[in-house]
C-alpha cells in the first residue's frame, strides 16, 4: 500500500518537472527570437539572453548545447508557425487572389521588426539554420507558390499563358530581395513594406480582368479596414 502511495506521489511529480523544463527552454527560445530579430544572430550573445531573463548563461547550457543549436531550435520554431498559419490561410482563402492578401498579412508580420542583417548572418555564421530556411523556401514555399498559380488559372483569376516554372521561381527567389544590402541600402521603406510593393506588383502581372477586379475589392477592404483601425 505504502510503495502504491509512494509510486502515485511521483508520477503526480514528475509530469509537473517536465512542464516546467519545457516552458523553461521555451522561454529561452522566445527570449532569443525576440532578440535576434531586433539585433540579428551574430550580435546576440548568450549573456545577452541571459540576462534578458534574468537567468544564467548556465542554465541556458542545460537546454541548448552551444548558440547555433539555440539559433536551429529558433529558426525551425519560426518556420512551423508560419507554415502552419500559411496552411490555415490556404484553406480558408476565397480564392487565389484572396490567398496572396493573406499572404502579405502574414509576410508583414513577419517583416515588421526583423533585422536586415538576419539572412546574411545565418548564411555566413549558422549553416545548419540557413539549411533549413533553404529548404523551407526552395520547397515548401516554392509549393505553396505554385499551387496558387495552378489555383489562379484554375478559377480563371490569373492569365491563362503565364509560365507556371518560371514564375513560381522567380516568386520564390524575390522574397528574400529585400534583404540584400545592394537593395534595402538604396530605398528608404522597411522591409514589410517593401515586400508588400513586391507582391503586389508580382501579384498585378498575374491576373486576368476577373483577377484585376478582386485585387482592387480586396485593397478597398484592407483601406478600409486601416482607416477603421486608426480611428479605434
Amino acid at each position: 500500500m505504502m510503495e502504491t502511495c509512494v509510486t502515485k506521489k511521483v508520477s503526480l511529480v514528475l509530469p509537473s518537472i517536465m512542464i516546467e523544463i519545457q516552458d523553461t527552454g521555451i522561454r529561452i527560445r522566445q527570449k532569443a527570437d525576440e532578440l535576434f530579430m531586433q539585433y540579428g544572430l551574430r550580435s546576440v550573445s548568450m549573456d545577452d539572453i541571459a540576462n534578458g531573463l534574468g537567468i544564467s548563461k548556465k542554465t541556458i547550457y542545460q537546454y541548448y548545447a552551444d548558440k547555433d543549436e539555440l539559433v536551429n531550435a529558433v529558426v525551425g520554431a519560426i518556420i512551423k508557425k508560419n507554415q502552419s498559419t500559411c496552411d490555415f490561410d490556404r484553406t480558408s482563402a476565397a480564392n487565389a487572389v484572396h490567398e496572396i492578401f493573406l499572404a502579405i498579412d502574414l509576410v508583414k508580420e513577419l517583416f515588421r521588426s526583423m533585422n536586415l542583417s538576419l539572412l546574411f548572418d545565418m548564411q555566413k555564421y549558422y549553416p545548419g539554420a540557413y539549411k533549413m530556411f533553404s529548404e523551407h523556401k526552395n520547397d515548401y514555399l516554392y509549393g505553396v507558390i505554385r499551387e496558387n498559380l495552378l489555383r489562379g488559372l484554375k478559377e480563371e483569376l490569373y492569365r491563362p499563358d503565364i509560365n507556371i516554372e518560371v514564375l513560381s521561381r522567380y516568386r520564390v527567389e524575390s522574397i528574400t530581395l529585400p534583404f540584400y544590402p545592394d537593395f534595402h541600402t538604396k530605398v528608404k521603406s522597411g522591409l514589410a513594406e517593401i515586400e508588400e510593393e513586391l507582391t503586389i506588383h508580382f501579384l498585378y502581372g498575374l491576373v486576368s480582368n476577373k483577377g484585376y477586379k478582386l485585387i482592387l475589392k480586396y485593397q478597398e477592404d484592407r483601406n478600409k479596414k486601416l482607416l477603421a483601425d486608426a480611428k479605434k
